[in-house]
């Protein structure tokens, strides 16, 4: 971790890419699937131009056993529902086996008292479920598809099991505040002490079409990432050029592909193929070094940095 940091500062201060260490953090994608259709999705709207599928026992023990040495965390989330996997709760249980921290986030409708208890099993330490209503209207809204009612009693099903075995989870409800459900934060806030969560968390909302999803956006500016000049929309964030998660994290998709962050949805900036490739053939290649060298050199002109709120600070 501390080759890692030191390399990280020194790029950042230098401008030039050098980078150290492997990664102590990464996310890897059970699946793009999803049993929702959330309209600033590419997995709700089906607009992928990567191909859909399921993470393979196979290629999640190629992944760990290759990084376990130096690998800490693995969020088990990137695009899709998790739980639609029916194989997850068996690859984070290998992950747990590993002594490797593991997290995930659901929409919560298929917390069954089954798998909550197979969740409780796998060693899961972190899950975030997505909730971004109090009334069943508010919740559809966005959530297309979805059902409050499900969402809460997956939640109750989970806090019981927890109770039951003495252990579990750490369980956060995720609240993401658009304009038509800013009104409900303190509301939200009863329900998840009502509930039992460990945490609420109050989100941004990240949009990518504003001319026809404008209403989405909060009027309180407290809860927007982003602001609105001479009738523009744009991002608060300054976009900064340089980015902690290029020196300590990455994303793997469900296939094995290798991208920067979550924020490249589409996985359109690929450093390889762990089908083809090691992970640490692809962490060390040129393409990977020339794009950590675009960000600390030009961010702004990046196309998956457009939409980002990270990067200016360290474990954001």
């Amino acid at each position: 971790m501390g080759r890692i940091l030191w390399s990280y500062y020194y790029s950042r201060i230098r401008k030039q890419n050098h980078h150290m260490g492997m990664p102590v953090a990464i996310s890897i994608e059970p699946t793009t699937s999803c049993n929702l259709r959330c309209p600033q999705c590419p997995s709700g709207l089906r607009e992928f131009t990567r191909d859909t599928g399921m993470l393979s026992p196979e290629l999640n023990r190629k992944i760990i056993n290759e990084l376990s040495d130096t690998l800490t965390y693995i969020t088990y989330y990137f695009q899709g529902e998790p739980y639609l996997n029916p194989e997850f709760l068996d690859m984070v249980r290998y992950a747990s086996d590993h002594h490797i921290y593991t997290a995930t986030s659901t929409n919560a409708h298929y917390l069954t008292p089954e798998n909550c208890k197979n969740t409780i099993d796998s060693g899961l330490k972190r899950l975030i479920i997505s909730l971004d209503g109090t009334t069943e209207d508010t919740y559809k809204k966005y959530r297309i598809g979805g059902q409050l009612k499900k969402v809460l009693e997956g939640t109750r099903n989970l806090v019981n099991a927890k109770k039951e075995a003495g252990t579990g989870p750490y369980i956060i409800w995720q609240f993401i505040v658009f304009g038509h459900n800013e009104h409900q934060i303190s509301d939200m806030k009863a329900l998840a002490k009502e509930y039992g969560v460990d945490k609420l968390v109050i989100k941004t909302a990240q949009i990518y079409d504003f001319e026809t999803n404008h209403e989405l956006l909060p009027t309180n500016s407290k809860y927007a990432r982003y602001t609105e000049e001479n009738g523009k929309v744009k991002i608060k964030n300054k976009l900064l050029n340089h980015c902690w998660r290029l020196w300590h994290n990455c994303v793997i998709t469900w296939d094995g592909k290798v991208a920067p962050c979550c924020f490249d949805k589409d996985a359109s900036h690929q450093f390889g193929d762990l089908q083809k490739q090691s992970f640490r053939e692809i962490w060390s290649a040129p393409e990977y070094d020339s794009f950590r060298l675009l960000v600390l050199k030009s961010r702004k002109n990046i196309d998956i940095c457009q939409n980002c709120t990270e990067g200016t600070k360290i474990w954001a």
